[in-house]
């Protein structure tokens, strides 16, 4: 007969299972709407009439003598 021999311990080998779970995470993207009102100033002509009264006295040239 053999005499018994002691065990040997070896370390351990790991063998991971790795599984992936789709979880949502929200990502918030913030759209701006800028509503502009340019204004630009355009020249607008007004002719206002003016009416005059005017006397014109027609007389003789004076002359001195």
């Amino acid at each position: 007969m053999f005499p018994h021999n002691r065990p040997i311990h070896c370390p351990p080998r790991y063998r991971v299972h790795n599984r992936f779970v789709h979880r949502p995470q929200p990502i918030i993207h913030p759209v701006v709407h800028v509503n502009r009102l340019h204004i630009v100033d355009v020249p607008k002509h007004i002719h206002r009439p003016v009416i005059r009264n005017e006397i014109v006295r027609h007389r003789p040239p004076f002359r001195c003598w």
